[in-house]
C-alpha cells in the first residue's frame, strides 16, 4: 500500500492550534509562579492564534475533522480553564471556597457554550447569522481577565475576592446565554476604506506595544459596548 504524503502547509493550522495549547498551559505555570502579567500575555497569544488558525485552514483548504476537534479542545483549555485559574491564583485564593466555585461555574459554562456551538456547526445552523448566541469563549476570557488588566494598568491592588467571584460567575452565564453578540467574521470593509482600517490597525498595534494594559482595558470595554449595541439593535429588529 502506497504511503500518502501531505504537504507541510496542510498541517500549519494544527501546528498553530498546538502552539496555542502550549501557550495556555504555560500561562497556568507562570500563574502558579506569580508571574501574572506574562501569564496573561500568553493567554492573549493563544487568542490571537485561535483567530488565525481557522482562517489559515480555510485559506489553505486544509479543514479537517481532527482540526476542528483540536481547536475546540484548545478553546476550552485556553479560554475556559486557564483564565479562571489565573484569576484564582491572583486574588480568589483569599476566598478559596467561593472562588473555586466561581472557577468551576465559569469553566462548565465555557464547555457548554463550546458544545452548543459544535452541535450547531455540525447541523449547519452556525454561521448563518451575523450574531453569535451568547458571548464567544475568547471574548469571555478577555472579560474574565478585565480586572487583571485594570490592576496592571493602574498599579492597583486586586479586587475583593467575593466581588471577583460574582463577576466570574456572571461572565460564565453570558457564555451560555441567548444574548446576541455581533460576529466580527461577518464584517465587510468597503474597498475604498481599506487604507483607513490598515492605519487603525497600525495604531492599535502601536498602542498595545506602548501601553498594553490600558489598551486592553479600553478594547475590552469597547467590546462590552459592542455587545450592548448589538443587543439593542437586535431587539429593535
Amino acid at each position: 500500500m502506497a504511503r500518502r504524503d501531505i504537504p507541510l502547509t496542510n498541517i500549519l493550522p494544527n501546528l498553530m492550534t498546538v502552539t496555542a495549547i502550549c501557550a495556555g498551559l504555560t500561562a497556568i505555570r507562570y500563574g502558579l509562579q506569580g508571574n501574572f502579567e506574562f501569564a496573561v500575555l500568553l493567554i492573549l497569544l493563544a487568542a490571537i492564534l485561535d483567530g488565525l488558525d481557522g482562517r489559515l485552514a480555510r485559506l489553505l483548504d486544509s479543514d479537517s475533522a481532527v482540526g476542528a476537534e483540536l481547536d475546540s479542545l484548545a478553546d476550552f483549555l485556553n479560554f475556559g480553564v486557564a483564565p479562571g485559574l489565573l484569576l484564582y491564583f491572583w486574588a480568589l485564593s483569599e476566598t478559596p471556597r467561593l472562588g473555586w466555585i466561581a472557577v468551576l461555574i465559569y469553566a462548565v459554562c465555557c464547555v457548554l457554550r463550546l458544545a452548543r456551538f459544535n452541535v450547531s456547526a455540525k447541523s449547519g445552523e452556525a454561521g448563518e447569522d451575523a450574531y453569535f448566541v451568547g458571548v464567544p469563549s475568547p471574548a469571555g476570557a478577555m472579560l474574565v481577565l478585565l480586572p487583571m488588566f485594570v490592576s496592571f494598568a493602574f498599579d492597583s491592588a486586586p479586587f475583593h475576592g467575593h466581588l471577583l467571584s460574582l463577576y466570574m460567575a456572571i461572565i460564565g452565564a453570558l457564555l451560555i446565554s441567548k444574548v446576541p453578540t455581533w460576529s466580527f467574521k461577518r464584517l465587510h470593509i468597503p474597498q475604498d476604506r481599506v487604507r483607513y482600517i490598515l492605519v487603525a490597525f497600525a495604531f492599535a498595534g502601536a498602542a498595545v506595544l506602548t501601553y498594553p494594559w490600558i489598551t486592553l482595558v479600553v478594547g475590552t470595554l469597547g467590546y462590552v459596548g459592542v455587545v450592548i449595541w448589538s443587543l439593542v439593535r437586535r431587539g429593535r429588529g
